[in-house]
């Protein structure tokens, strides 16, 4: 994609290009590259390859320990790693809590947090969807009755991606059942070796485990770890899900699944010919990369006016379905092309096209399954179009 970067980006460019190469280890893009699951050690790993280098915080100001980035930079960072196949930043500690903390926490909490999280202390989770509150997520029940210097906490959470790994959770929980629903949620940061506390895996189709389900029974939280005041969780709630949205559309990897997919398309073969050369698959593959690139001028046009507002906008919302969609689209693509050999265990009569597997494109199944999910998560898209529609007709 040419942007016109000015001479200083492409030296930046030129910069993180060489850092990739210098310090990516080789092991971790392999990993990603053939999209096998990565442990907690190989992302901490990552973690502090690139805090060492002080880039992992793109979104935080530089007195923070942020990078201090302007909306250009932080594209080509990301398209640049996502190319790199670099193992993607785990967003719930960077991306999602210390935005929030910035935002509305204290200056106890900031100090506090934040540099656990640029150090890898913490590994933070997401405690937001419920099993009767997903997407209507103001129907949540996990309740904290304020007990003396304490929050008493009950309930359960699920689909907590990467729980497993973690030793903090944040959470919304409900502290007052009077007026709207919206109104009597509070935001507040759980220590997950607190008595009470029980996590459960949930296996998913394709064998893995990414995600699970929490419970809490009588659970003490001290209510000095409350983020901003007593029932403004759900503003909080909502600014931190437009920093998620953001990251869910994931830009920068549907990118590097499209270049992906056009080294597939060049070494199929359909009818004697290479699969880019047949026109109906050539035809969606220009469709797809037509989209990618609007994706691109959109993603960029959000993380300017999020520079000049402090978050992201409603665009967050359009970014993520157009995201998502385009991600599963290249997934779909991925998996048509490789037929066959897209299969978890495949055959080794693969019509003249075994030397693409297992090696090259291993696990395609599992990430077509996997990614499934991204239309879901964050708000589904059928709910971020609500919020769109409400917000253009005024409703």
């Amino acid at each position: 994609m040419d942007l016109s970067y000015s001479e200083a980006e492409r030296a930046f460019q030129d910069e993180v290009r060489a850092f990739l190469k210098d310090s990516l280890p080789k092991d971790l893009s392999d990993k990603v590259r053939a999209n096998i699951e990565l442990g907690r050690e190989d992302m901490v790993r990552w973690h502090a390859i690139l805090n060492a280098r002080g880039w992992l915080a793109s979104t935080w100001p530089k007195d923070h320990g942020g990078t201090g980035w302007t909306p250009v930079e932080r594209h080509i960072f990301e398209e640049e790693c996502a190319l790199a196949f670099a193992p993607r930043i785990v967003p719930f500690g960077v991306h999602m809590l210390g935005p929030v903390l910035l935002k509305f926490g204290s200056e106890a909490q900031k100090a506090s947090f934040l540099p656990r999280i640029l150090d890898g202390t913490d590994w933070w989770c997401q405690g937001y969807s419920e099993p009767g509150a997903g997407s209507d997520l103001a129907s949540l029940k996990t309740a904290a009755v304020r007990d003396g210097a304490d929050y008493v906490v009950n309930g359960q959470k699920t689909w907590t991606t990467l729980g497993q790994h973690a030793n903090k959770i944040f959470c919304l929980v409900r502290t007052s059942k009077d007026g709207k629903p919206q109104e009597g949620i509070s935001f507040l940061l759980i220590d997950l070796d607190t008595p009470g506390i029980e996590m459960r895996p949930i296996k998913l189709i394709e064998g893995g485990h990414e995600v699970n389900e929490v419970f809490f029974t009588d659970v003490r939280v001290p209510a000095s770890n409350l983020v901003g005041a007593e029932n403004q969780g759900w503003t909080i709630a909502k600014y931190l899900l437009t920093h998620e949205r953001t990251n869910i559309a994931g830009v920068g990897f549907s990118a590097a699944a499209f270049e992906q997919l056009k080294i597939i398309a060049r070494k199929i073969t359909r009818g004697g010919r290479p699969l880019a050369e047949t026109p109906l698959f050539a035809a969606r593959m220009a469709q797809t990369e037509i989209d990618l690139e609007a994706m691109k001028i959109t993603n960029l046009r959000m993380l300017s006016e999020a520079q000049k507002n402090g978050a992201p906008g409603l665009e967050s919302s359009m970014l993520k379905i157009k995201g998502t969609v385009i991600r599963q689209t290249l997934n779909d693509l991925t998996r048509r092309a490789l037929g066959p050999a897209a299969a978890p265990f495949p055959s080794e009569d693969l019509d003249g096209n075994a030397a693409l597997v297992p090696g090259d494109f291993a696990n395609e199944a599992a990430e077509y399954f996997n990614n499934r999910k991204i239309s879901i998560f964050g708000g589904s898209n059928e709910i971020q179009r609500n919020i769109l529609s409400k917000a253009m007709l005024g409703l």
